[in-house]
């Protein structure tokens, strides 16, 4: 069974402060996939993404 890279995130939106804390896989490229998307707020580009 292979064994991958899991992270955990925590995604603050800059718009309205919200807070999510997520688990996704570390890509090849060094990045995390956590398959989140948007906001509450419907912001989608504006985050502070911190690995914990």
């Amino acid at each position: 069974m292979l064994k991958t890279d899991r992270a955990k995130v925590t995604i603050q939106c800059n718009v309205c402060g919200e807070k999510f804390t997520l688990r996704g896989h570390r890509e090849p490229g060094g990045q995390i996939e956590t398959g989140f998307k948007q906001c509450l707020c419907d912001n989608d580009k504006h985050f502070r993404i911190d690995e914990s």
